[in-house]
């Protein structure tokens, strides 16, 4: 058989027909996904939603609200943090067009087009997505909503430290040190000295003294991995009884725990009371909603045990260790502290304890790690929020995917043969481990039977 070559010139065609054009089998995931969205009538609902924001009759055409939250929803599918990368991998993919309802012929909207519909939409629009598919959960009966775990963690900024300039003079950092080595009497100071003299100044990140003009909402703060970036603080509040992620907030990252929890507890009660108020959504929805609260030791304050008691909220956060403590003139905070106290140390209260790190985690690995948003590449919260909260709404249809079809993100095929074969190797190691003490044993015996054989001889 002679090699095939690439010809040097093709002449191609002027006219091709759709039917010809090559198509693939296409992934099965989002397939079903839009079985699930057109069941729930997502498409009716987002374009009544959003017909405020479009002109009835002059204008370009313009990006579907359908299509427009699709895309958010690949983000977090596909992993893909930037709304570029998005429009790159849309425009490569013909079983994402399909998803999207384009034909092969069909122009797929870039990230400018992405972006532009992101502005055009407003914060309360994508609330709004978000609480709807709680609704869906709470129709598959995936939400309670009694009991709720909260945690935070940070999402690097897109904004550079070496940009922060003071608030008082707008200086920028290295004038700033410039002057101070003046002041100090050197004149011409090297980068050397600039070093050793930002070495030993105390409180030198300071945020109420530094900014970045291009991101004022973004915080200097130190990461999970250590290192010091501007950043910004996301926080779930997640139902511990299915896993879903009842609300999402973004705050500022040098915001304490014991601080941000008010708002994101008060943000989960005002989505749950809107769930309520759709017939069909509120069935499966707890009669108790959000009468227990479920923390680690960062959320542990007098305020907040004792703020929850008088709602007559139920507390199980893990308790610091302070030491003894003076409790004059303290007896309301006593109670409600001992009171946390007493449940923590319960069976219940161990078992939520084990339960909050896996099911907040799992939410954290999946919307940042797996999800790719641990960086964002928006600014400003409302920005960066609006993006999240049609990622986490990924989060939660993932649920819905998973009980129906067995897999809540599309990835989730790949490797599924190698765990096969992996898991099968295992099964014949172990069985050949088995069958090695199994001729280990009876070969001994036999030798000792022959040597009592020998014996009685």
């Amino acid at each position: 058989m002679a090699m095939g070559r690439r010809p040097k010139e093709r002449q191609g065609q002027m006219w091709v027909e759709t039917k010809h054009l090559s198509k693939g089998p296409g992934h099965p995931f989002y397939g079903r996904l839009n079985e699930v969205l057109a069941k729930g009538g997502f498409d009716v609902y987002v374009e009544e939603l959003c017909k405020r924001f479009y002109a009835k009759a002059m204008g370009r055409p313009s990006l579907p609200p359908c299509v427009y939250f699709r895309l958010m929803l690949i983000g977090y599918f596909e992993g893909i943090d930037s709304e570029r990368g998005i429009a790159w991998r849309v425009a490569d993919s013909l079983t994402l067009r399909e998803f999207l309802g384009y034909e092969p012929t069909d122009t797929s909207p870039d990230h400018s087009t992405i972006s532009r519909n992101r502005r055009l939409l407003d914060l309360s629009t994508h609330q709004e997505v978000f609480t709807w598919v709680l609704g869906l959960l709470t129709q598959e009966g995936l939400l309670r909503g009694k009991t709720l775990g909260i945690d935070g963690t940070t999402l690097e900024a897109n904004a550079a430290l070496r940009s922060i300039v003071r608030r008082d003079t707008g200086e920028g950092y290295e004038e700033f040190l410039v002057g101070l080595a003046k002041a100090s009497g050197i004149e011409t100071p090297t980068r050397e000295d600039l070093a050793r003299l930002d070495r030993k100044r105390a409180k030198k990140g300071s945020n109420q003294e530094w900014f970045n003009p291009f991101d004022p909402d973004a915080k200097i703060t130190k990461m999970k991995d250590g290192r010091t970036h501007l950043a910004h603080k996301a926080e779930h509040s997640v139902d511990m009884e299915t896993g879903a992620i009842v609300a999402v907030t973004l705050q500022p990252a040098d915001r304490g725990d014991t601080a941000s929890l008010e708002v994101t507890l008060e943000e989960a009660q005002a989505v749950l009371s809107d769930v309520a108020e759709d017939e069909r959504a509120s069935e499966g929805l707890s009669e108790e909603m959000v009468s227990e609260v479920v923390a680690d030791k960062g959320y542990h304050s007098n305020a907040v045990l004792l703020a929850r008691a008088r709602v007559g909220i139920r507390t199980y956060i893990s308790e610091p260790k302070r030491g003894r403590r003076n409790w004059r003139g303290k007896a309301a905070e006593k109670a409600a502290v001992y009171g946390n106290r007493h449940r923590i140390r319960g069976s219940r209260g161990k078992q939520l304890m084990k339960q909050r790190g896996e099911l907040i985690e799992r939410s954290f690995a999946h919307c940042y790690e797996t999800g790719a948003l641990r960086r964002t590449h928006l600014r400003g919260h409302p920005n960066i929020l609006k993006r999240l909260l049609v990622h986490v709404a990924g989060f939660n249809l993932g649920l819905v995917m998973r009980k129906h079809f067995g897999l809540g993100k599309p990835r989730r095929l790949q490797g599924l043969l190698r765990a096969f074969f992996r898991l099968f190797s295992a099964f014949l190691g172990r069985l050949k481990t088995l069958w090695r003490a199994f001729h280990a044993q009876s070969t001994e015996l036999k030798a000792y039977r022959s040597r009592g054989a020998a014996h009685c001889l």
